[in-house]
């Protein structure tokens, strides 16, 4: 399971997936069926994940399973920014998809 941070045009979200890459192609279609086709990714140790979003982040994990594609941790992006530093994700990941 991967915890991303993925900062789009309509802002940011944070997603968790089954999926072990951001390279896997069925994780790529899913978020382009849902409008995003063109992102900058971070991901976000699960472990900081989990202890920022305690009964929240459990909440979402518990409905995650390993057929699903993703669950949104969320979207609120001013709360993301303000859980997580920069230098705490992992190195940037650009996404562009037509």
């Amino acid at each position: 399971m991967k915890s991303l941070l993925l900062l789009t045009a309509s802002g940011p979200l944070l997603i968790l997936t089954s999926h072990e890459s951001l390279q896997n192609q069925r994780l790529l279609e899913v978020l382009r069926q849902k409008g995003l086709g063109k992102f900058v990714a971070f991901e976000v140790p699960l472990s900081l994940a989990r202890e920022r979003y305690g009964g929240h982040f459990q909440a979402v994990e518990s409905n995650l399973h390993e057929t699903d594609d993703l669950r949104v941790l969320d979207f609120n992006g001013q709360r993301v920014f303000q859980l997580f530093r920069f230098d705490e994700l992992g190195s940037p990941i650009l996404i562009e998809h037509s």
